[in-house]
């Protein structure tokens, strides 16, 4: 099974860099990337460590429902381009464990789909959940709990 895998909309990136507000409803805490673990969830690439990045609330549904978590992700505070690819970045590989669950159309978890496995069989796991034809897409999280990226089918 081919894997969509993309990072969060540009134009929701574009409103938070211009100081819009996030999931919250606050603006963006700027910063500097101290050690290897600050991934941008738009380009998912890690941000350099002393490269400036936001700190934001991020909710990555389109709706306000039950399962409809929010939770803390960087971005570049410079511009970078959307990650639309196959496949996931290698350094999902490295992440100790991640968390992994399966969505149905109506933005539900299904909760069979959860579980907690190690950054190398994320794309297993993403075919497994998606082969269900329950469920719409996949999150996958870190082990804080913060959203990675969204997993569909190609």
């Amino acid at each position: 099974m081919k894997l969509a895998v993309r990072g969060i909309d540009s134009d929701i990136v574009s409103l938070v860099r211009k100081g819009g507000e996030d999931a919250n409803g606050q603006r963006a805490v700027r910063a500097k990337a101290v050690g290897l673990a600050n991934p941008c969830r738009h380009c998912l690439q890690l941000i350099a460590e002393g490269d400036d990045k936001l700190v934001l609330a991020y909710r990555p549904f389109s709706r306000l429902q039950p399962y409809a978590e929010v939770g803390p992700i960087f971005l570049h505070q410079r511009a970078c381009k959307r990650y639309e690819a196959e496949g996931l970045p290698v350094w999902f590989a490295y992440l100790q464990p991640a968390l992994i669950r399966g969505y149905g159309h109506d933005d539900w978890i299904r909760y069979e789909t959860g579980n907690v496995v190690a950054g190398s069989e994320l794309g297993a796991e993403c075919e497994r959940i998606l082969s269900n034809p329950d469920v719409a897409y996949v999150h996958i999280r870190s082990k804080y709990n913060c959203f990675q990226c969204r997993v569909d089918r190609a």
